[in-house]
């Protein structure tokens, strides 16, 4: 009975030493003697006591760190980098999990070369660029060290799953700079704007003062034509009633100069209706009607004779 409790006691943690438990998205490397062995996956996993050992238990599951560094562009401007990195083992083959086991002494130092290769590549490629380009260039830099990062942890065993740069800022005097330029810029191109407007309010009143005129020209010299044709036309029916009242007067042996006569004191009566108050001072004598009868006279034979 004694030997029976005896052998209990030592075969119980004998069994307790002879199972391990590994956790859903863990696998464990293990070793004997400090060499490689296998991997234990997953789930409840028999080992030998006291001859293997667990090494390492590593996780398969995505990770991410946070990145706050600075780096110098090529002109001399302090730019300051956040950066998140979300990584992960790269797949579950034996290789791949050795390459994380056994490729850094510790956590530690695997962080440390993760984070200054990430440093390092950035500040590279910032270091060829002009502070005016980097604002610009945020995709490109997450592309060229997305590609250098994922080739090097590769060698390690893990890969990049994303690289975001959550803020890049620059120096305070720096940004301030950088902000007169953007709102003299947009003065400028505000001053432009308003230039081309005001150019063209110009040119629109141009054109239409232009059009006025013309249209005013246009309609002036319609109106000439009509008037002159309007004054040709009078003349015309002028010289037709003249010439008929002539005729009348010498087929009935009458002297045509009553015609002159007639007309002379019509435009005297015209001249009293239509004067509005103006004075118009005639010769009413008789010699003065008979020298502008003489006259009138005159002028009709000198029109005859042409």
């Amino acid at each position: 009975m004694s030997f029976l409790l005896v052998l209990l006691v030592i075969a119980f943690p004998l069994l307790a030493l002879s199972f391990a438990i590994v956790n859903q998205g863990t696998v464990a490397v293990v070793t004997i003697f400090g060499k490689y062995q296998r991997i234990m996956t997953p789930g409840l996993n028999f080992k030998i006591p006291f001859v293997e050992a667990i090494f390492k238990k590593i996780s398969i599951q995505s990770r991410s760190i946070e990145l706050e560094f600075q780096a110098i562009t090529a002109d001399q401007a302090n730019v300051n980098f956040k950066a998140m990195l979300v990584y992960a083992v790269m797949n579950q083959e034996e290789e791949t999990i050795k390459n994380v086991a056994f490729k850094f002494m510790d956590e530690r130092s695997f962080m440390q070369a993760l984070i200054r290769t990430i440093e390092g590549t950035i500040r590279a490629l910032v270091a060829t660029k002009r502070q005016a380009e980097v604002l610009g260039l945020r995709s490109e830099i997450v592309i060229q060290v997305k590609e250098h990062i994922d080739n090097t942890l590769e060698t390690w065993g893990y890969h990049l799953i994303d690289l975001q740069l959550n803020d890049i800022a620059f120096d305070e005097a720096i940004m301030r700079s950088m902000a007169q330029i953007v709102a003299s810029n947009n003065l400028k191109a505000a001053a432009e704007n308003e230039g081309q407007a005001l150019l063209i309010t110009k040119t629109k009143a141009a054109e239409a003062e232009g059009n006025a005129i013309r249209i005013a020209a246009e309609a002036e010299k319609v109106a000439a034509q009509l008037r002159g044709q309007g004054v040709a036309l009078f003349r015309e029916e002028v010289a037709k009633g003249m010439a008929e009242s002539a005729k009348v007067m010498k087929d009935n042996q009458l002297d045509a100069s009553l015609i002159l006569f007639s007309m002379w004191t019509e435009a005297i009566k015209h001249f009293a209706e239509q004067g509005k108050g103006n004075v118009i001072f005639l010769d009413g004598s008789t010699e003065g009607m008979e020298k502008n009868m003489k006259q009138l006279t005159a002028l009709q034979q000198l029109k005859e004779v042409k």
